[in-house]
């Protein structure tokens, strides 16, 4: 796993093992073995067994163990120490003592997937936990638990309140939810762009088909790119006096912006695949 906020988080089965390799070939910022919905009850000590002999600093990856409130949440803890292991995902996260326990079972770091109203109510707390990296944002989940019908429109406020959580607790900004349209990129890509618009750093993947769209959905445009070079170089041939580009007011908030979007180009330039 880089130094750099990843932008795609690629989910595969703990019960797939097969499918490790592949996954940490596809390109994704990070990979997250899944040890919870993926895997039916019959399975879960087998998949928590193959990741505990499967994994190793030479693929480090996170996991998404089960929720607190499962019968084998204090099982999947074991996994938290493990060499390769770089994070745990805590799904249906609420409350801080549950991070504490994955902490206090050696977690490099937490990221809590907020899927409920509790989730989201206890979010300022979660985000300042220790270890916590950045929060996720698992929107199905979220809709079934206040009955809501799952949309941009209905999801625009909880969204919203996450990017502002994160930010007033100092952490990374936080990940979207999956789209679950495989084969829909033009989907894909809108999602992406609506997410980071938002304010959103990442997104979770359920297929490697998702994942360069994702990658190039977070980092910006050509357009982009060529804007804020003119910006800069506006800026720095005015000598700190007003100027103006393209009919607009270039100011300070402005230029933050340009260099923004350069320092974005320059880290995804330099992105190298985690495993």
């Amino acid at each position: 796993m880089s130094g750099a906020p990843a932008r795609s988080y690629l989910f595969v089965p703990g019960n797939r093992p097969e499918r490790f390799d592949k996954a940490c070939a596809a390109g994704a910022d990070a990979v997250i073995v899944d040890l919870e919905d993926a895997v039916p009850a019959s399975d879960k000590r087998a998949a928590r067994e193959a990741l505990a002999a499967w994994v190793s600093p030479a693929h480090p990856v996170l996991v998404r163990i089960n929720s607190a409130d499962s019968k084998w949440f204090r099982d999947d803890l074991a996994l938290c120490a493990l060499p390769g292991v770089a994070g745990v995902v805590l799904p249906k996260a609420e409350q801080v003592r549950d991070l504490a326990s994955i902490a206090a079972a050696g977690a490099q770091l937490i990221l809590p997937l907020i899927e409920s109203a509790l989730g989201l109510w206890n979010a300022p707390a979660l985000a300042r936990a220790p270890r916590v990296e950045r929060l996720l944002f698992g929107a199905i989940d979220f809709s079934v638990d206040l009955r809501i019908k799952e949309g941009h429109e209905q999801l625009l406020y909880f969204r919203s309140q996450l990017v502002l959580v994160s930010r007033v607790a100092g952490i990374r900004a936080p990940v979207d939810g999956v789209t679950v349209a495989i084969d829909d990129s033009a989907l894909v890509g809108d999602d992406t762009g609506r997410a980071r618009a938002l304010g959103f750093g990442g997104k979770l993947c359920i297929h490697p088909k998702q994942v360069p769209i994702v990658n190039a959905g977070f980092a910006p445009s050509a357009a982009e790119q060529d804007w804020a070079a003119r910006v800069l170089d506006a800026a720095a041939n005015a000598n700190g006096a007003p100027v103006a580009l393209d009919g607009k007011m270039v100011d300070r908030p402005v230029i933050l912006i340009a260099q923004q979007m350069l320092d974005d180009a320059a880290r995804h330039a330099a992105r190298r695949q985690p495993c």
